[in-house]
């Protein structure tokens, strides 16, 4: 199974997105966010194998929260 968090500041986008997954038997949609503070804090909770990530979104846009991923990711 592959676990997926979804990411855009858009609630249509993040349905749209959901539903076209749930479609797939080997795809779960773990987490959606409205924003990438909580798209870091849904990453860092459910540990999902795929982020679908917004560029452009409020707070900290997606740019900025994978660098942030991408350090933690390194650490580890």
């Amino acid at each position: 199974m592959i676990r997926v968090l979804i990411a855009d500041d858009q609630a249509l986008v993040r349905t749209g997105f959901h539903l076209i997954l749930d479609l797939e038997p080997d795809m779960e949609v773990v987490g959606e966010a409205a924003d990438g503070v909580q798209c870091v804090d849904l990453v860092r909770r459910y540990d999902p194998d795929v982020v679908l990530m917004d560029v452009r979104m409020p707070v900290l846009d997606g740019i900025e929260a994978t660098r942030i991923l991408s350090r933690e990711q390194r650490r580890a």
